[in-house]
């Protein structure tokens, strides 16, 4: 029986200097009346990397003062597990939140000022899937995805900066919102081979999740994305040959790859993430509480143009 997991990672992406990040997203400045649109559905396409549960996106965090792209920071929280070998329903979920900090220009066409926005992005997806086992060990699982997002824009600055540049676009900057779902599914391949002195975890999964924005979207940012993906991930866990709580305390090592394709691909510089850890895990399955596994991690991730360094902390039920 796969037992429930609840993981949550922070994170920091590091560059060529501590505490900065550097990726060729979009130019810095956009002209109002006319690229508002195309950050906002890089926003979406954005959106999409926290449309499934993965290590390697779990946090990010871009930082642009060397480079001038714009800032950009997200966080996820998310689980998923199977119910019984009998009744093998598998179902996940996600809660993910970033932040946008694009600079835009506004100009009456005699003279120019930056004004720079700040868009906060909610968003959950939930998954329901069924495990068809290929060995004891092996199944495939097929999911179903929906995801439902919203964008706010904060933008507080004097109106006499807009007097002349008053349109669709500015009044989303002002105080806009954009509506978000996504419809798709995944298809993964799950192994999980226990012996008493090693356990190996390994998934393979492709997801495919179409996003568009509804309801009560401001006209001017009304758009669409596409998140797709495939990931690899691995974990291996062996005793110390210490013990905790009347139970071995186990070291962790684990690996993930993710590559994305259509609008994800590129929208933040790179169209790929790996990352290596290294962790130590609890066991209290000798006590009667809810929580049978906590884990603590360590994680080097990098990518084109991106690597740092993530913190990370799960527990099992």
């Amino acid at each position: 029986m796969r037992k429930p997991i609840l993981f949550s990672t922070l994170a920091f992406l590091l560059a060529a200097a501590p505490g900065a990040a550097y990726a060729q997203a979009a130019p810095e400045r956009a002209v109002v009346g006319t690229n508002v649109k195309n950050y906002a559905n890089a926003v979406l396409a954005i959106m999409s990397y926290t449309a499934v549960p993965d290590v390697t996106t779990s946090s990010l965090s871009i930082n642009s003062g060397t480079s001038g792209n714009p800032g950009f920071g997200q966080t996820q929280l998310g689980g998923g597990f199977t119910l019984s070998r009998s009744f093998p329903l598998y179902l996940e979920g996600t809660l993910a939140y970033s932040r946008y900090d694009p600079t835009f220009i506004a100009s009456d066409g005699n003279q120019e000022r930056p004004v720079p926005a700040k868009w906060n992005t909610a968003s959950t997806t939930i998954g329901v899937g069924w495990d068809f086992p290929i060995t004891d060990e092996l199944r495939i699982r097929p999911i179903l995805n929906g995801m439902i997002g919203r964008v706010a824009s904060d933008l507080r600055v004097a109106q006499t900066v807009f007097n002349h540049v008053a349109d669709a676009n500015l009044q989303f900057l002002e105080d806009g919102a954009l509506n978000a779902y996504g419809l798709g599914g995944s298809l993964m391949l799950d192994l999980e081979h226990y012996r008493e002195h090693y356990e190996i975890d390994l998934e393979l999964r492709a997801t495919d999740i179409y996003i568009r924005s509804f309801g009560g979207s401001s006209p001017a940012v009304q758009g669409s994305a596409t998140a797709q993906q495939f990931s690899l991930w691995a974990r291996w866990r062996a005793p110390t040959g210490l013990a905790a709580l009347d139970r071995p305390v186990r070291y962790v090592l684990e690996t993930a790859y993710s590559h994305y394709f259509g609008e994800s691909a590129g929208v933040l510089g790179f169209n790929d993430l790996t990352s290596v850890g290294v962790g130590l895990e609890l066991d209290s399955s000798r006590y009667p509480v809810i929580v049978t596994r906590t884990r603590a991690m360590v994680r080097y991730v990098f990518g084109h143009n991106v690597h740092g360094v993530s913190f990370g902390f799960a527990v099992s039920f």
